[in-house]
């Protein structure tokens, strides 16, 4: 093999690990963004389920001075009617009466369910804070972990670019524009030659190409698209 593909191959393979770690970092954000998101989802839940418990304790209170201010009208009315001398008056006080009562007991049905629906909504609120938590305390730990990860992989990256940097200082310039080329373009740039057929676009060569890979003396193009060739076979 010519000692320029065996470099190119090297360095090929330190620009599949770049590149992979590379596609780790631009994911760890994508990911941090999920976990947080979750978290978020969470909470929402929570101050829904709270907002809930909180709008039922409002209309019970609501109710509850609704039933009050009628039993003040009561009271208003039994104090009005023996005042009275008059039997229509003293009858419709008594109307008045009789009907703010039956209002009061449909007004103490409600509350009654709303304190059933607030104790129901109190265990929910319980329930629903205990999972956020634990939610909460694995998103930490996810956050954290990928934080860490990144902090690695960029330490690794570094490395890697160095070595990669001090590898292709040893090709000769023509040559390497025309491998980086050709990994940016195609995702790879040197690629083996097996029973006459370019493994880069799996397409036969020529008889001609075929001699010059197993010759071994020059560079090698693919004709159809242009990868550098190695014998493989």
């Amino acid at each position: 093999m010519l000692p320029e593909i065996e470099k190119l191959l090297v360095l090929q393979d330190r620009d599949r690990k770049i590149r992979a770690l590379k596609q780790e970092l631009h994911l760890a954000p994508l990911e941090h963004r999920e976990f947080e998101e979750k978290l978020a989802a969470a909470i929402r839940q929570l101050d829904a389920v709270k907002l809930k418990s909180k709008e039922i304790e409002v209309e019970r209170k609501k109710l509850e001075l609704e039933a009050q201010s009628k039993r003040d009208s009561i009271a208003k009315f039994q104090t009005q009617k023996f005042q009275t001398r008059k039997n229509e008056e003293f009858q419709a006080f008594n109307n008045e009466i009789t009907r703010y009562e039956g209002e009061i007991r449909t007004v103490e049905d409600r509350e009654l369910g709303l304190m059933d629906d607030a104790e129901k909504m109190k265990a929910t609120v319980a329930e629903t804070e205990q999972q956020t938590k634990t939610v909460k305390g694995q998103v930490e730990r996810q956050l954290a972990d990928i934080t860490a990860k990144s902090a690695a992989v960029a330490t690794q990256l570094d490395e890697l670019e160095t070595e990669r940097a001090g590898i292709a200082a040893g090709v000769e310039e023509e040559l390497l524009d025309t491998f980086n080329r050709l990994f940016t373009n195609k995702g790879e740039a040197v690629v083996p030659l097996e029973h006459e057929i370019c493994m880069g676009c799996h397409m036969k060569v020529t008889t001609q190409t075929v001699v010059k890979v197993k010759g071994q003396r020059e560079i090698v193009h693919c004709e159809q698209c242009g990868r550098i060739l190695y014998r493989g076979e």
